[in-house]
């Protein structure tokens, strides 16, 4: 696929070797626990995931979305404890990858390694820009730079489908990546939607106006890069 860089024979052997298997997750179940430590990295193949962070009183936030190419668990192994869950919020496979042969592969094909740095690179940049989101864009900008990020996402690598594309995501999950109320995303996609703008259909999401929804967010993204596939 045009969304990933070509990968040479040697280093798909080295990333074979290094595969441990591949597993199904299903929509709702955990990918990694919040609160107990993964001793596996993963590749998310197929479907889509989120990575989330709870308070004590059960209040969540939805940190980044994940779609098939996302590399899946980096954080922890440079962070002092768990920092986070993953959870499928469709049905998912993912490739599995032993978290102990991490400095192995790095040794093995550095440029392997800096590859995995980028991308943690890049999941650090989509951090930053949720963070621009929830702290200064208002309730229609957050909803209309949501649905154009995960749209253009989704499109990339190739999971749009004659304009629709999965959207296994309800209010509630909008509402926690967002720092709104159930009720004020429930108002703003209300509108949004009555407005012509996008439509969601049994789980699929459609853009039906994809210049006014990116002026209304601010998403003004250049055209994505290529990215490693590991």
């Amino acid at each position: 696929m045009e969304a990933f860089l070509p990968v040479s024979p040697e280093e798909l052997k080295t990333i074979e070797s290094f595969r441990a298997g591949s597993r199904r997750v299903a929509a709702g179940a955990s990918i990694i626990d919040e609160h107990r430590p993964s001793s596996e990295l993963f590749t998310l193949y197929a479907g889509w995931a989120f990575r989330y962070k709870t308070l004590s009183d059960g209040r969540r936030q939805i940190l980044s979305f994940l779609l098939p190419g996302d590399f899946i668990g980096l954080q922890d192994e440079f962070a002092d404890g768990h920092t986070h869950g993953v959870e499928a919020a469709s049905d998912t496979t993912l490739c599995v990858f032993p978290r102990g042969r991490l400095w192995e592969l790095f040794h093995a094909q550095p440029k392997l390694g800096y590859d995995i740095t980028w991308l943690a690179a890049r999941e650090e940049k989509l951090v930053d820009d949720n963070l621009v989101t929830t702290g200064r864009r208002n309730a229609a900008e957050r909803v209309a730079m949501l649905l154009m990020h995960l749209y253009r996402r989704a499109q990339r690598v190739g999971m749009v489908r004659d304009g629709w594309v999965e959207f296994p995501f309800n209010q509630q999950h909008l509402a926690d990546a967002l720092g709104l109320s159930l009720v004020h995303t429930n108002k703003t996609l209300r509108r949004l939607q009555n407005l012509g703008l996008y439509k969601l259909d049994g789980g699929w999401l459609r853009i039906l106006e994809p210049r006014a929804l990116e002026t209304l967010g601010d998403y003004f993204e250049r055209p994505m890069r290529p990215t490693p596939l590991i």
